[in-house]
C-alpha cells in the first residue's frame, strides 16, 4: 500500500497491472464452475429483459415461469437440496447461483428464490422425511410450483402475532386452517397468484384450545389447476417492479389438510392431539424454526450486491465514453471519469461493492458450514443469524444507492428504458423490505451484541432486551468498552503514541480497523448505559427501548461495517504478491477510509479525529480515487457480468472515447 498522500504524478507512483481473468478467478472463488453456468445461462435468455418491457403482465408471468423451469433443467436452481432427490448438495453453490443470477432480469430472480429457496427451504428444513419425499423431487424440476405464506397484511415483521390459525381436529385427524379477518389474510405472496399448487402456511398452532405458536404447513392452494375449496385468492396487481412475479394474496375459510401436513421437524401432534416438541420453550422452538430459514436472507444480500456491480458496470463504461466540458479553449473535452467529482461519485462506491463481496463470502462459508453440519451448534447458528441480518441490511441498502447514484451519474441517457436504470431501480428498491424491514433486522443484530450472544439470545423480544441488560452487571460491558481502554488500542497502533495529527499510518489497515472497532464498541457501552439509566428510573421497557432505537439502528451499523472492513482486510492479506493484490489493497484502503470520512462528524465528537487528520483522510480518499481511475473499467470487468445483461447500448455500446489505457489493459 502507498504510505503518502501526494498525487501519483508526482511520487513517481507505479499503476499495478492487472489481469481481468485472474481478479475474476479470485472474486468467483470456489464456485467458478456454477457462476460460469448461470452465466450461460443468462445469456441464453437475454431476450426476457426486452420482453419485460414488451410483454404484457400476464405474458410476461408466464414468460418467466418458463425461463425458470428451463433453468432448473441445468441444475442451477437445485445446488442446495439433497442429491437423493435430484439436487447438488451444496448450499454455498446455491447462494452462488442466486448472486450471478442477479445480473439478469430479477423477475426471473425472485422468482428462483421463492420457488427454491422460500418454498423448497421450508419443506427441505422444516420438513422431514416424508415431506422431502413427496415434494422436493417435484419442486426441484419447477413441475410442482409452490409459495412461501408468512407475510400477512396485518402482520410482517412481527411473525408470532399471526393472525392465521390451524386449530387440530382429533377426531378427524385434521388440522383446520383459518383467515381471522382481512388482516390476517397472506399477501404480497410470490407464485399465489397464479402459478403456486402448495402453500407452506405459516400458522398459530391451536391443540385442544391451547395455542402451541407458530408452524408451517403444507396446504393445497390449486387442484388440477382450479383454486382449491375453502381458498381464495386476489391478485396483488401491478407493483413497482418485478411484475414477471405473481404476488397474491390468500383466505382459508376452514380448510383441512391431513395430519401430515404439519412441518414437523421441530414439534408434531400426535393422532390423539398430543403436541410433542424436542424443544421445551417455545420463544427458543419459534426461532429455532425461523433459524433454518436464514438462507434467505443470505441470498437477499447476496442479490442487491449483484445488482450494484450491474449498475457501476454500467455507469463506469459511460464515464470512460462521455466527453463533457475541456480543461482549456485548444483542449479536448476530457471524459467524464476523468473529473475527481466523478471519481468521487463511483470510485469509492466500487470499493465498497468489493468489500461487500467478500463479507458475502464470508457469510456464505458460514451459512455452507452450518447447514452441511461442519459447524451446526446454537452458537454458530446465532452467529449466522446477526451477521446475515446485518449484511442483508447493509447491501441491499447499498444496491439502492448505488443504483440512483449511478442513473444519476449517466444524466439524460440513465433514464431511458432500455439503459437497464429503469428496471434496476424498479426492480430491486423491494429488496429492501425482502426478508424483513432493514432497520428491524439491525435491532436483530443489536440485540446479539447486547446480550453478548448469551443462551438466552434466541427467547428474547425487544422488552426482554430491555430486561436482559438490566440485569446484566452493566459495568462489565461498560468497563470492557470504557473510552481510555480503546483509546489505548488505537494509539498502541500508531508511532508517536499521542501524535493524532500525525499523517502516516492511514493507510494501515490495523489502524483503519481499530477506528472502526472504538466506534462500535463505544456505541455498545452507551446503548447499555442509556437502557440500564432508563430502567433504573423505573420506566416502562417499551419506552426504555423505544427511545434508544435510533442508538441501537447505529450501533448494529457500525458492528457490521467493522465487519465487512474485516473481511476485505482479509481477503487482500490472503492474496499472493501481484498486481491483483495491489488493486485490492488499493480498494480496501479506500473502502475504510470513506467509510471513516462519512461518519468523521461521530469521530471528531468523541476525540478520535482532529481537524487537520479529518482532512488528511479527505485529501488521502481523493489520491486514492485518482490511483484507482485508470483501473476502474477492469475492476467492473472482473465481474463477469455477461454483455448481453448490461444492457445499455446508450451507455456502453460501441467503443470507449479515446483515452489513457490503464496499464492492466497496455499489458494485455
Amino acid at each position: 500500500m502507498a504510505t503518502d498522500n501526494a498525487s501519483p504524478a508526482t511520487t513517481g507512483y507505479v499503476q499495478p497491472a492487472i489481469d481481468v481473468r485472474r481478479l475474476g478467478a479470485v472474486l468467483d472463488g470456489e464456485y467458478a464452475g456454477i457462476r460460469g453456468l448461470v452465466r450461460t445461462n443468462l445469456a441464453r435468455y437475454a431476450s426476457v429483459l426486452e420482453e419485460a418491457d414488451d410483454l404484457g403482465v400476464d405474458a410476461f408471468r408466464e414468460r418467466v415461469r418458463e425461463v425458470v423451469v428451463e433453468m432448473a433443467a441445468t441444475g442451477q436452481t437445485g445446488m442446495g437440496f439433497p442429491e437423493a432427490y435430484g439436487g447438488g448438495g451444496d448450499v454455498g453453490a446455491s447462494i452462488a447461483a442466486f448472486e450471478t443470477l442477479a445480473f439478469g432480469d430479477l423477475s426471473v430472480l425472485v422468482k428462483v428464490g421463492v420457488q427454491f429457496g422460500l418454498f423448497g427451504g421450508a419443506i427441505l428444513h422444516l420438513g422431514t422425511e416424508r415431506h422431502h419425499e413427496a415434494y422436493l423431487p417435484g419442486l426441484i424440476t419447477g413441475e410442482l410450483m409452490g409459495c412461501f405464506a408468512m407475510t400477512e397484511t396485518g402482520h410482517g415483521s412481527n411473525v408470532q402475532a399471526l393472525g392465521t390459525v390451524a386449530r387440530y381436529d382429533a377426531a378427524r385427524q385434521e388440522f383446520v386452517i383459518t383467515t381471522q379477518g382481512d388482516q390476517a389474510r397472506k399477501d404480497y405472496i410470490g407464485n399465489a397468484a397464479r402459478h403456486a399448487e402448495l402453500a407452506v402456511v405459516f400458522a398459530r398452532l391451536e391443540v385442544d384450545g391451547r395455542s402451541e405458536g407458530v408452524h408451517a404447513f403444507v396446504v393445497p392452494l390449486r387442484v388440477a389447476g382450479e383454486v382449491a375449496p375453502g381458498v381464495r385468492i386476489e391478485d396483488d396487481g401491478r407493483k413497482m417492479g418485478l411484475n414477471g412475479v405473481d404476488n397474491g394474496r390468500i383466505w382459508f375459510d376452514g380448510v383441512r389438510v391431513p395430519r401430515e401436513a404439519l412441518l414437523n421437524r421441530f414439534a408434531d401432534v400426535s393422532p390423539d392431539g398430543v403436541y410433542e416438541s424436542s424443544i421445551a420453550n417455545p420463544d427458543r422452538r419459534f426461532f429455532t424454526m425461523l433459524g433454518t430459514l436464514v438462507q434467505g436472507r443470505v441470498s437477499v444480500a447476496g442479490a442487491g450486491i449483484g445488482v450494484a456491480k450491474v449498475a457501476l458496470a454500467v455507469a463506469t463504461k459511460y464515464a470512460v465514453r462521455r466527453r463533457q466540458f475541456a480543461a482549456s479553449a485548444d483542449a479536448e473535452e476530457q471524459v467524464l471519469l476523468d473529473y475527481g467529482l466523478h471519481q468521487r461519485r463511483l470510485l469509492p462506491l466500487i470499493a465498497r461493492t468489493y468489500a461487500l463481496h467478500f463479507a458475502q463470502d464470508v457469510v456464505r462459508s458460514h451459512l455452507h458450514e452450518v447447514f452441511s453440519g461442519a459447524e451446526d451448534d446454537a452458537p454458530a447458528r446465532r452467529r449466522l443469524e446477526s451477521r446475515a441480518a446485518g449484511l442483508k441490511a447493509l447491501g441491499t441498502w447499498h444496491a439502492t444507492r448505488v443504483v440512483q447514484e449511478c442513473r444519476e451519474a449517466c444524466g439524460g441517457a440513465g433514464y431511458l428504458a432500455v439503459n437497464r436504470f429503469a428496471a434496476l431501480k424498479s426492480d430491486s428498491d423491494v429488496f429492501t423490505t425482502f426478508e424483513g424491514d432493514n432497520h428491524v433486522l439491525l435491532q436483530l443484530v443489536a440485540k446479539g451484541l447486547l446480550t453478548d450472544h448469551a443462551s438466552e439470545f434466541e427467547d428474547l423480544d425487544q422488552l426482554g432486551v430491555v430486561r436482559y441488560v438490566t440485569g446484566l452487571a452493566v459495568e462489565t460491558v461498560i468497563e470492557r468498552t470504557s473510552a481510555h481502554k480503546l483509546l489505548e488500542r488505537v494509539r498502541d497502533l500508531l508511532p508517536g503514541g499521542d501524535e493524532w495529527d500525525r499523517e502516516a499510518g492511514l493507510l494501515d489497515p490495523e489502524y483503519q480497523l481499530a477506528m472502526l472497532r472504538f466506534r462500535e464498541e463505544h456505541m455498545l457501552a452507551g446503548v447499555a448505559r442509556r437502557i440500564k439509566r432508563g430502567t433504573d428510573q423505573k420506566r416502562a421497557p417499551g419506552a426504555v427501548f423505544s427511545q434508544v432505537q435510533d442508538h441501537v439502528i447505529a450501533l448494529a451499523r457500525a458492528h457490521v461495517e467493522r465487519l465487512v472492513a474485516e473481511a476485505f482486510v482479509d481477503k487482500v492479506r490472503a492474496m499472493p504478491e501481484g498486481g491483483e493484490r495491489e488493486a485490492l489493497a488499493l480498494l480496501c484502503d479506500l473502502c475504510a477510509l470513506s467509510t471513516i470520512e462519512a461518519d468523521r462528524a461521530w469521530f471528531m465528537e468523541h476525540g478520535r479525529l482532529t481537524v487537520q487528520r479529518s482532512k488528511a483522510i479527505t485529501r488521502e480518499v481523493n489520491d486514492l480515487c485518482r490511483k484507482v481511475r485508470p483501473l476502474a473499467v477492469d475492476l467492473v470487468d472482473a465481474w463477469g457480468i455477461p454483455p448481453e445483461m448490461l444492457r445499455a447500448p446508450e451507455l456502453v455500446g460501441g467503443d470507449p472515447e479515446p483515452t489513457a489505457p490503464s496499464p492492466a489493459a497496455s499489458a494485455r
